[in-house]
């Protein structure tokens, strides 16, 4: 049987279906144990392990270009190590959590104040195209590991790997344990409007205004992974030299195409040649070629590719210098992919598109700052990012960036990386996002915090005095309540 797909104006009713077949079978069965949630979470990791050579495959064809290395690292391995974090973890993080009562005479009375960590039900599942794989997979083991079933919608924009998706699931798991569904905008839209338990969406901040909008209309508690501007922050103390080949190393995987890619970088003015040299070095030791090199990813569609470009000709035509590190000197009008040189924009001013919308490409704009503060105010004037990036040794510097500016994470001395920490939450924080996962947090994020008390077996006197008729008992207890 083959994926769901809906190409007709009906399209709410297959996956209303879906939904509550997904629904029924959860209250029928009730909370997953911790042995059913190790299953689903295994039957995930030998998908990737078995079918490692057919992703690559598939995400090659819809990119044009992206070197199976790539793909293995962040699609593959970097989903299979939270699924294995989470199975190794999830008895633990299952274990009722026990809390004080109030008053605390209660619980030496016997009382009991506690938290149970239940699943929700069904999470959907809507995945971008830059990281079709990891951005599925990794949102799983904290669904599954909270006991969730899930639907899943990938990107239409990766067609190959959306339908390997399918197929993947499909031999692994019954529908009323996991779907996938795919098709186009019209599809998504039916599917950010579904009444699940919660809902998880990972894309554009501009699309996630329209999901948490529709997600609204029944009440479904969302988590927006999202994007943004993540600006690097190149303190007079930095290591210049790893500086530039750690920012430039974040910023040509994926060709850029990453959430959390560096999307700018602010540094000294007195430095702004060193950092452009060292670029170019690194580069160059990365990519000796581009044009034809597998190691070197294409841009993932023609409209991306026209909108990149049509940056970098506002910023041209608005005054900035625009410096392509091509190390070989190759002609790029003429290509079998869509790949773009790794480009640094000079002296970009605020006007530009460049320092307006998120890139989501291989293209870095670099201003300067006199002093750090500049930085700091820069920053602070503009939507918080994503990620947050600041390399040096000055380490009073660095805590005044870090209690002065606010994103979603921080990676210190390196790009991108926090992501990767599995006991680090994982979220945005206003236009980069809401709600955050990755480990026990992704447990908690998918679980409900139910709250139960005990009571004790028989009434006290004090409780007794709480009832009406009110008397001298309540009156005794409001007065010693009832004050400063």
């Amino acid at each position: 049987m083959d994926a769901p797909q809906f190409d007709t104006l009906d399209v709410k009713t297959p996956l209303l279906r879906i939904l509550e077949a997904q629904k029924a079978a959860q209250l029928r069965e009730g909370a997953p144990s911790a042995e059913r949630r190790i299953d689903r979470l295994n039957r995930c990791i030998a998908l990737l392990v078995d079918n490692r050579a057919k992703i690559e495959a598939a995400l090659n064809a819809d990119f044009g270009c992206r070197a199976p290395q790539v793909t293995a690292v962040t699609d593959i391995a970097g989903s299979i190590g939270p699924l294995k974090h989470a199975r190794d973890n999830l008895a633990k993080w299952m274990r009722s959590e026990r809390r004080k009562t109030t008053p605390a005479l209660l619980g030496l009375l016997g009382a009991k104040a506690e938290i149970r960590w239940q699943p929700k039900g069904v999470v959907g599942v809507i995945s971008p195209w830059n990281f079709p794989v990891n951005l599925t997979f990794a949102p799983l083991a904290g669904i599954l590991a909270a006991g969730n079933r899930a639907m899943i919608k990938p990107s239409e924009h990766t067609p190959a790997t959306s339908e390997l998706l399918a197929q993947m699931f499909r031999s692994a798991f019954g529908e009323d344990e996991i779907a996938v569904v795919t098709g186009g905008p019209e599809v998504g839209s039916a599917f950010a409007g579904l009444p699940f338990d919660h809902l998880i969406f990972t894309g554009a901040t501009s699309v996630g205004r329209h999901v948490m909008r529709a997600a609204a209309e029944n009440l479904v508690p969302v988590t927006l992974e999202l994007g943004g501007k993540s600006p690097v922050i190149l303190s007079r103390s930095a290591d210049m030299e790893t500086a530039a080949a750690r920012i430039m190393a974040g910023k040509t995987l994926n060709a850029g195409q990453i959430c959390l890619a560096p999307d700018y970088v602010i540094a000294p003015d007195d430095r702004i040649g060193e950092f452009v040299d060292q670029s170019r070095q690194a580069v160059a030791r990365m990519f000796p070629t581009i044009r034809d090199n597998p190691d070197y990813t294409a841009v993932v569609a023609q409209r991306h590719y026209d909108r990149i470009q049509g940056y970098l000709e506002d910023a041209r035509a608005k005054g900035a210098e625009i410096m392509e590190i091509n190390p070989a000197g190759e002609d790029f009008r003429q290509q079998e992919h869509r790949k773009i040189p790794p480009t640094l924009v000079l002296n970009p001013t605020d006007d530009m598109k460049v320092m307006q919308e998120e890139i989501f490409g291989p293209v870095l704009p670099v201003k300067s700052y006199r002093q750090v503060e500049e930085a700091i105010d820069y920053v602070n004037a503009h939507d918080r990012p994503l990620g947050l990036y600041w390399f040096g040794a000055d380490a009073e510097e660095r805590e005044r960036v870090l209690s002065r500016t606010l994103s979603g994470g921080v990676t210190i001395n390196d790009v991108v990386f926090h992501v990767a920490q599995e006991e680090l939450p994982f979220g945005g924080v206003g236009p980069s996002g809401m709600g955050a996962y990755h480990g026990h947090d992704g447990f908690k994020e998918f679980s409900h915090r139910r709250a139960i008390y005990t009571q004790l077996k028989k009434d006290l006197g004090p409780m007794q005095a709480l009832r009406p008729p009110y008397g001298e008992g309540v009156a005794k207890y409001l007065a010693g309540a009832i004050k400063g």
